[in-house]
């Protein structure tokens, strides 16, 4: 399997990964950033997974499903503290984080 095969996934992984990124800055930019120490460390690392699943589906790499499976935990862990915070680009990276976490479980499994 590869890109075309993974298109779906690849998408929620990369439009994922943009989204976290531009949480983590928007929380930077918050008058309170300690407060969201771990929103901004979840944005980064469900970020560089997201990136690196998605280049291993497009690829077609043996491991992609192992990689999927460890995006949706991260995913799902990102969408929860995400969930906790009422800023608007928090609320919008859960969204997208709950969205790459299904993609990612559907093709882990």
């Amino acid at each position: 399997m590869g890109y075309h095969e993974y298109k779906e996934c690849i998408e929620a992984c990369l439009k994922c990964a943009a989204i976290c990124n531009h949480c983590a800055a928007s929380c930077l930019q918050e008058e309170d950033t300690k407060m969201m120490a771990k929103c901004i460390q979840l944005d980064m690392e469900c970020a560089t997974v997201c990136y690196a699943a998605a280049q291993l589906m497009s690829m077609g790499s043996s491991l992609a499903k192992k990689m999927c499976a460890l995006c949706a935990e991260i995913c799902k862990a990102c969408a929860e503290e995400c969930s906790k915070h009422s800023h608007e680009h928090c609320r919008e990276c859960a969204a997208a984080c709950g969205e790459c976490a299904k993609a990612c479980e559907a093709m882990a499994y």
